[in-house]
């Protein structure tokens, strides 16, 4: 994948120097000039965030939000241990605030809580990621600074749209997620079924 994209890369850009070499060279200039200052808009947010999140953290507001919504993760996430269901609780708290990538850590952390040892991602760990690529906005912070940053009118209008739609995907994936998983467990439970054959016996 990394080796098309670098084919495509260095074509477009010998296409733009052949055929327009002026704009080629300011459009390179700009793009990366941009990039540059999105990522600073973006860090400026994030950081914010993430301290919010760190404070989160030291007064114990992890613990609250994991007894505000361990009905959940419990019936969701079935044999994950509490702190592992912390992590998860702060990740969906963090998407939930619309801070995808001030989340992206505390995922990692309650990733590597749910691996069982093998080298397979297991169903909790194939729902969490659908949930996170789902992820129910309450609040899109990082749309409403993008939006705002970029002079939008009324910055905040996105808020219900993204509800609604998000809350509808999360529901979907959690479904098919949920139904996906029941073929896996069928056949771990005939397996575990099967009778082993007795030491010495014979068989014709």
């Amino acid at each position: 994948m990394n080796t098309m994209f670098f084919i495509m890369t260095v074509a477009s850009l010998i296409l733009m120097t052949v055929v327009s070499p002026d704009s080629a060279f300011s459009i390179m200039i700009n793009g990366a000039s941009g990039a540059i200052s999105l990522a600073l808009k973006l860090c400026a947010i994030y950081a914010i965030w993430l301290s919010v999140l760190d404070i989160m953290q030291k007064i114990g507001l992890n613990r609250a939000l994991d007894r505000l919504f361990s009905p959940v993760t419990k019936r969701l996430f079935k044999g994950e241990d509490e702190k592992t269901r912390q992590y998860i609780t702060l990740n969906f708290s963090a998407n939930l605030l619309g801070m995808g990538s001030a989340a992206t850590p505390l995922g990692i952390k309650a990733m590597e809580g749910m691996q069982d040892g093998s080298d397979k991602a297991t169903d909790n760990m194939i729902l969490f990621m659908v949930i996170n690529a789902t992820s129910i906005q309450l609040l899109p912070a990082t749309i409403i600074g993008l939006r705002s940053q970029y002079g939008s009118a009324s910055a905040s209008d996105i808020i219900l749209p993204s509800l609604i739609a998000t809350l509808v995907s999360t529901v979907c994936g959690v479904l098919l997620a949920k139904v996906f998983a029941l073929p896996s467990k069928g056949k771990k439970k005939e397996s575990a079924s099967l009778p082993q054959p007795l030491k010495g016996a014979t068989f014709k």
